[in-house]
């Protein structure tokens, strides 16, 4: 059985947002359902995240709760094949071709871009 001190070394991904209604800041690990908490400031929403995911952590084992962990970089290649219409395709030649770029960086460009939208589900 995997240990707390294993799961406190995992690299898991902390989001830190403003928080416009209280003030401070929120922090919260994605791969930890609920693993939530806030600060006034950035060091002590940095402290106070920590100390969120070793209890949620420890409750977690306690309650035999299964334990995301956190996804390895290194199983992604960077590649993929996407199929589109010739009229996308040579709208994307075109628009990278004024900004002299590639079409493969100004593809890369636009979904780096576009990346944090959410769309309305």
């Amino acid at each position: 059985m995997k240990t707390i001190n294993y799961y406190m070394t995992l690299p898991y991904r902390l989001e830190i947002v403003p928080d416009p209604d209280e003030g401070g800041y929120v922090a919260s690990y994605p791969d930890l359902p609920g693993c939530i908490t806030a600060g006034d400031t950035m060091e002590k929403t940095l402290t106070n995240a920590e100390d969120a995911k070793k209890a949620w952590l420890e409750a977690a084992i306690e309650s035999n709760i299964d334990i995301n962990e956190p996804d390895d970089i290194k199983n992604y290649s960077g590649q993929f094949k996407l199929r589109i219409p010739k009229s996308l395709h040579k709208s994307l030649v075109e628009h990278a071709k004024k900004e002299g770029i590639s079409m493969n960086q100004y593809c890369m460009y636009l979904l780096a871009k576009n990346d944090g939208i959410r769309l309305p589900k």
